[in-house]
């Protein structure tokens, strides 16, 4: 199949595995565009992109804003915190608004679980879920997977624990829906108050002793602890947090095997993971922002192609 089986992409649970091998067919063509001395392609010079966050974001945001210019397409930004937001416009009128400008594709992440969802029902044009709440961020998922690919040659058969604040974590639950549907068998490791009631329905078993984590897998997806997103303290302090689910060398070097260090960023440095981790040969943190490009590029111009059919 050359083309995907959704119109929108909303989340991992909608995707088939097809889809998926097709965004790695088409990323592992871009990766070869954006490593040569002119990065760009013109695929997309009559198509308009708006980026609608209403959450803030760094990473995410210059990824999408870079994978669009290297497409050629044209790029409007919208930032919730100057917008017409703040004086009570509703979420369709503003994108109806923007829409009114010629606009093909949506980026959006946006707090509320289900917006993106929500707004694929209600505008005519292609919507990217780029992080609703704590529920899908799919391109993040898709870029993990790939990297995973990438560096082992593939995720199948592959054992991998994803460490840290599941609970308010949308990339982990993108992962787990994206790694199993690629054959991969997935643990999740963290303080109990942090792992969802949910998550053993989901085909995830839960490991609460770090060390036997680390010794289970072939890759650890190490999360940032989300402090924004907390109401109430999950635990003691974060002293304790890194004492128990820390990463270090130390820890790494007394394994008996090497295994690969994932994190989707931003990393809070000396918390859930150190310095000497993060910059260490087992870390492809950088490899995952790269990819990251090549990866959205390939969702894009996939969506892309269905507007011009």
């Amino acid at each position: 199949m050359n083309h995907l089986s959704v119109e929108h992409l909303l989340g991992i649970k909608y995707l088939k595995p097809s889809d998926i091998e097709l965004i790695f067919k088409t990323a592992d063509h871009f990766k070869e565009v954006i490593n040569r001395p002119i990065k760009k392609v013109p695929s997309l010079r009559d198509i308009t992109i708006a980026n609608l966050f209403f959450e803030n974001s760094t990473r995410t945001k210059l990824s999408f804003e870079l994978a669009e210019k290297r497409l050629s397409a044209d790029v409007i930004n919208f930032s919730a915190s100057q917008s017409s937001v703040k004086k009570g416009e509703t979420l369709i009128d503003t994108v109806n608004n923007i829409l009114s400008m010629k606009v093909d594709i949506v980026v959006m992440r946006h707090a509320h679980v289900g917006a993106g969802v929500f707004l694929a029902k209600h505008v005519n044009a292609k919507i990217i879920n780029a992080g609703d709440g704590t529920h899908e961020h799919p391109t993040q998922a898709l870029l993990d997977s790939y990297s995973i690919r990438e560096k082992l040659g593939s995720v199948k058969g592959k054992k991998i624990v994803i460490i840290g604040d599941i609970l308010h974590s949308r990339v982990a639950l993108s992962n787990i829906f994206a790694l199993q549907m690629q054959g991969a068998e997935v643990k999740v490791c963290g303080p109990t108050t942090l792992i969802p009631k949910y998550i053993t329905s989901l085909g995830v078993t839960v490991e609460t002793n770090l060390k036997k984590a680390l010794e289970w897998c072939d890759v650890a997806n190490v999360l940032r602890v989300q402090n924004e997103r907390m109401d109430i303290n999950y635990f003691p302090s974060t002293r304790e947090y890194t004492q128990l689910f820390g990463i270090n060398k130390e820890i790494l070097d007394n394994l008996d095997k090497k295994i690969v260090i994932m994190h989707p960023g931003p990393i809070n440095r000396g918390v859930e993971i150190t310095s000497d981790v993060a910059d260490s040969e087992e870390s492809i943190i950088l490899h995952q922002v790269e990819n990251g490009v090549a990866v959205r590029m390939a969702v894009i111009y996939l969506l892309a192609e269905q507007i011009k059919r």
